[in-house]
């Protein structure tokens, strides 16, 4: 498996590259999740192709006040988790091999991030794009894989590739869920051993969200199951077009329930399919 710190050693890397290069960009402190999207890419290239992971904390999609600095970094347990899961290249590249001291052009999106965690997270979406859009040119991959926890990152991300015409395919995961329904993530590391115990019960309030008739009552009902969560902090729960992001007002059309909730100090993040029911 190679491991690339710099640009120019995965671009000669990528140079003797045939077939498919299918390309999972994670920010490291890698689990089942990710191992899952790696697997799935793997199965995507196949044995002609390619497989590619990139490990970067992007600092410019933190806030200020966001954790950054404590982000874990386990580069050598993220490097098995990559081999065992059949990855061929690893890129882990330094912030200052990704940015210039001066840089001053970023990527953008201007709709579909102002809702959910980007009204929360200002500036966020505009990191996530200009990081991935700068790793697809670095990578040049021919599909790109996302876990739907953040369906919102997907939504924006596949809206990036079809307006800036990267030919690129964007492929979004099924969420991976612990035994308890618990949406895997790096922060869930963060949880006390209490607020653990209790974080399963944010997506069983999704779930009884879901089985409402109308979005609003998905909304109402989630939020009421969340709010009972002791210690949990609401950010948001709503209902949204599953594309556009919008606020869904009938389930004739396909949608997502998204909820944000803090417990203790920890952002957890979770969302499960409104299925459209004409």
């Amino acid at each position: 498996m190679k491991v690339a710190k710099s640009i120019a050693s995965l671009r000669t890397w990528r140079k003797n590259c045939r077939g498919r290069v299918a390309f999972v960009p994670t920010m490291g402190a890698l689990h089942s999740g990710h191992a899952a999207l790696v697997r799935a890419a793997r199965k995507l290239a196949g044995q002609d192709g390619s497989v590619v992971v990139s490990i970067f904390v992007n600092p410019i999609q933190f806030g200020p006040k966001e954790d950054f600095s404590s982000y874990p970094r386990p580069l050598k347990n993220d490097l098995e988790v990559c081999r065992n899961a059949g990855a061929d290249a690893v890129f882990v590249p330094s912030p200052e091999e990704m940015y210039s001291e001066d840089g001053s052009i970023f990527v953008d999106e201007s709709l579909l991030s102002k809702s959910l965690c980007g009204r929360s997270r200002p500036g966020h979406f505009r990191g996530v794009c200009t990081v991935v859009a700068k790793l697809f040119l670095i990578v040049q991959p021919t599909h790109a894989l996302f876990g739907e926890k953040d369906w919102q990152q997907l939504a924006v991300l596949r809206r990036m590739v079809r307006d800036l015409n990267f030919p690129v395919g964007v492929i979004g995961h099924p969420t991976v869920r612990e035994s308890d329904g618990l949406a895997t993530s790096s922060r869930n590391t963060y949880l006390s051993p209490s607020e653990r115990a209790l974080a399963p019960r944010i997506h069983a309030a999704l779930q009884a969200g879901a089985g409402k008739k109308s979005p609003s009552a998905a909304e109402s009902t989630a939020a009421r199951l969340i709010a009972a969560i002791p210690g949990a902090r609401i950010d948001y729960i709503e209902a949204v077009h599953a594309e556009t992001l919008q606020p869904l007002t009938s389930r004739k059309f396909p949608g997502r329930l998204a909820a944000a909730v803090f417990l203790g100090t920890t952002r957890l993040i979770d969302n499960i399919p409104l299925p459209s029911n004409p």
